[in-house]
């Protein structure tokens, strides 16, 4: 990801989705470093933009500056969108789009903790406050790394990689963990893959709730669309592009039973989205000059004028 630090992945293809019109109004749910939302600006829409890393509110203002008005800048999460969209008298809007996971600024910076490619502190919080990843590390029991390790890194031995943590506590930087990881699953130089990246995903997706957040952004979403109003979202990971697919065939009717992240609705809501087309990835030149761009999913519905379903997410 270093080797392209700051490129939106599937810009065109969301931005062809938004179908943005002159004086629209659109929610960039997840602002980074603004790529998207210079886009929605460049076709002259009024951009809503949210972040919770206060690094790229920070660096985000340039771009305020520069949009005379068009833009504001929110330091929030996404999930609370629809709440500083309504305090703002800014909801309903045209379209909302979100680009899930960690953002290549933050994994390019090692002083956050996301990446073992160099050696930081043990952190990995987006939001630069409460529990870090080396809080819960040195303090959780066994099973419950274990736990977290199996549901959000998919990791086969969590139970041994969990042992080895607990056992090498207290840890506070990047390296120390992923060594730990490496000793626990014999990793030898010429594997393939480095198994410590699974540990690494698992943790920063418990520490920042991403699943639960996603979740309740997509209600959020729901609840501020107006009909008509696009939704697109790119994902990362299979456990983020499930949620986002049960959570749209769900809304457009077809599988009315909720999920551990999604809320149980009523099976007689009229749906509140209809998909729109297949889902989106990445071309091979794309990907030449994005490698983050291999794993990304693109998945767009459109909102119906059905009322916005009851329940929160997880």
């Amino acid at each position: 990801m270093s080797d392209a630090p700051h490129i939106p992945v599937l810009l065109d293809e969301v931005i062809d989705a938004l179908a943005i019109a002159p004086g629209e109004s659109h929610v960039d749910a997840t602002f980074g470093a603004g790529g998207y939302t210079s886009a929605m600006l460049a076709k002259g829409a009024r951009v809503f933009a949210f972040d919770r890393d206060p690094d790229a509110i920070r660096d985000g203002q340039a771009l305020v500056a520069k949009a005379d008005g068009a833009l504001t800048l929110i330091a929030a999460t996404f999930s609370a969108l629809d709440a500083e969209l309504e305090a703002r008298g800014a909801a309903p809007v045209d379209g909302v789009t979100m680009d899930i996971g960690v953002s290549s600024m933050m994994l390019d910076r090692p002083e956050r903790g996301f990446s073992f490619q160099s050696d930081g502190p043990l952190d990995m919080r987006m939001s630069q406050e409460g529990e870090s990843a080396a809080d819960f590390l040195n303090t959780a029991d066994e099973a419950a790394i274990a736990d977290v390790l199996y549901q959000y890194g998919d990791e086969p031995r969590s139970r041994r990689v969990a042992r080895a943590i607990v056992s090498a506590r207290p840890l506070t930087r990047t390296s120390e963990l992923a060594n730990v990881v490496r000793k626990a699953l014999t990793y030898r130089p010429h594997d393939k893959k480095d198994p410590a990246t699974r540990t690494f995903q698992a943790i920063r997706i418990h520490i920042n709730r991403e699943l639960g957040e996603l979740a309740d952004g997509l209600v959020a979403a729901e609840r501020v669309l107006k009909p008509g109003g696009r939704l697109a979202v790119v994902t990362f990971h299979s456990l983020e592009d499930r949620l986002v697919k049960r959570f749209l065939k769900e809304r457009s009717g077809g599988m009315p039973s909720g999920s551990r992240h999604l809320p149980v609705a009523a099976q007689a809501a009229a749906p509140s989205f209809e998909t729109v087309g297949r889902a989106v990835r990445a071309g091979e030149d794309e990907i030449a000059r994005n490698p983050r761009a291999r794993s990304a999913t693109l998945r767009i519905a459109r909102r119906t004028a059905a009322a916005a379903w009851d329940g929160k997410g997880a």
